[in-house]
């Protein structure tokens, strides 16, 4: 199947310059198509994007990449419930009504602020998270927010002794064969972030501040991963009885709204009904994206360096959610 008016949407992020480079892919019942359009850095010199094996700073995808695989298979192997409690396993929360559901459909309610927050350490840090309140949105309202995935790594480390990212490497890297994807990568590899003068380059170091302090134990980011390992994980949700992580009914679950009141959240990834096609999606702070259409076993991988050189480049949040409908209208 072609994606034309899709792959002209994308070549107009790159012309107008919203984005150095993009590396894309779709997948459909022809194969997979992979496409590089732009650069892979600006600045202290234009360097072009040429090679599609290139890894990049994953953000948010390791939500669902990762952590939310890590969880479903613990809850798989008997070892949680997803309706426990996050007190059971983080003794010093005060608010036992927050479940595992809530976390990992973002439906916690958790709320607050926390004071200097990027200069406290791993152990001021996870204990200011652990003082936050819960409000009245619990249950009532989707509010993205990563520290119900450091929670979630949290309670996964509880229970194993093993930080998340080791989890995550033994439990779903290797038995998928993500052989190019980690937490520590080779810096020639990737594909930079931020740049100033002062510093040079961020590349192959985690541009998440809260990933920075919390090291492994970062269950909402840290992940590093190329299109190559990421086709595989694609794959393996699209087609459930491939996966070798986790159950094919768990698998298909990921396709079915988890939360009391249709907030429109699946495990991890958000789930969208668009013009009576349902989809879900998940997008990472540095320029990351997957869309997959269940029904018809399709997707779009999208990896960008948006934050290149200077983040938040706010602009390419507006430009998208159009391109994501592009996509999705060539395929209705």
């Amino acid at each position: 199947m072609k994606y034309s008016k899709t792959q002209q949407a994308v070549n107009k992020l790159v012309e107008d310059k919203v984005v150095p480079g993009v590396n894309y892919a779709f997948i459909d019942e022809d194969g997979v198509q992979r496409y590089l359009v732009g650069n892979r850095e600006l600045v202290p010199e234009k360097v072009k994007l040429t090679d599609g094996h290139l890894i990049y700073d994953m953000a948010s995808i390791t939500k669902v990449v990762g952590t939310t695989m890590v969880i479903l298979k613990l809850s798989e192997e008997g070892m949680l419930n997803l309706d426990d409690s996050i007190s059971k396993y983080l003794s010093s929360w005060k608010h036992p009504e927050v479940t595992i559901r809530n976390l990992i459909t973002h439906t916690s309610g958790i709320e607050g602020y926390i004071p200097n927050r990027d200069k406290l350490n791993h152990d001021e840090l996870i204990e200011a998270l652990l003082n936050l309140n819960v409000g009245n949105e619990l249950n009532h309202k989707m509010h993205y927010a990563d520290v119900n995935f450091i929670f979630l790594g949290l309670i996964a480390k509880e229970i194993t002794g093993k930080p998340i990212h080791q989890l995550i490497t033994e439990m779903v890297l290797k038995p998928m064969n993500l052989s190019h994807s980690g937490f520590k990568p080779d810096a020639d590899k990737c594909v930079p972030t931020t740049y100033d003068k002062q510093n040079g380059l961020l590349q192959g170091s985690v541009h998440d501040p809260k990933a920075q302090v919390l090291g492994s134990d970062c269950g909402s980011a840290g992940l590093f991963s190329n299109m190559d390992d990421l086709i595989k994980f694609v794959e393996c949700i699209l087609n459930p009885d491939s996966n070798p992580v986790l159950k094919p009914e768990t698998v298909k679950v990921f396709y079915v709204d988890q939360t009391k009141h249709d907030l429109g959240r699946s495990y991890g990834f958000e789930r969208i009904n668009y013009k009576g096609m349902p989809f879900i999606w998940q997008s990472g702070y540095t320029g990351t994206f997957m869309v997959l259409i269940p029904k018809l076993k399709r997707a779009m991988i999208f990896l960008s360096n948006r934050v290149h050189p200077v983040a938040p480049n706010e602009y390419y949040i507006e430009r998208r959610k159009p391109l994501i409908e592009t996509y999705l209208n060539e395929n209705r």
